[in-house]
């Protein structure tokens, strides 16, 4: 099992999170990002540059991951093509994307960008608060302690 993150997007806190869970345990995580981004000195923490583009790194992040993988975003079809992999994905507020729910997830999206395309206004999320990264860690931690390869 691997983490991979859409990180452009991803917010530090997160990121941080990840950094100890791969320092803990050993499970490699790989930050996807259209710009180099730091990271601390870790064999378990890999990042990776793609070209500037529209989702150049969801498609790197899609031909990169294997059954079983995590991957760490909140772009619905992006974990859509994941979940059709045989993997996973969190999205930073805690939600676990998986085979049982994410066509429910990916018809909302669709719903609310139909409504945005016809001039319908709906807002964009809430800030990302303290309660999000709980319950991010909530999840993280559950999906490791399940998935973690054993050694």
């Amino acid at each position: 099992m691997q983490i991979w993150v859409d990180a452009d997007a991803c917010p530090g806190v997160i990121k941080d999170m990840l950094f100890r869970v791969a320092d803990r345990t050993g499970i490699v995580v790989t930050l996807v990002a259209n710009r180099a981004l730091r990271t601390p000195p870790s064999r378990h923490i890999k990042s990776v540059v793609v070209p500037q583009g529209f989702d150049v790194a969801d498609r790197e992040i899609v031909r990169l991951a294997q059954a079983g993988d995590l991957v760490i975003t909140a772009d619905i079809p992006l974990a859509a093509d994941v979940v059709a992999k045989g993997g996973a994905a969190l999205n930073p507020r805690g939600e676990l994307y998986t085979a049982d729910n994410i066509g429910q997830h990916l018809h909302m999206r669709n719903f609310m960008e139909e409504l945005r395309g016809s001039g319908v206004e709906t807002g964009g999320p809430p800030a990302f608060s303290q309660g999000d990264g709980r319950a991010f860690a909530r999840e993280l931690d559950r999906y490791v302690q399940k998935h973690k390869p054993a050694g």
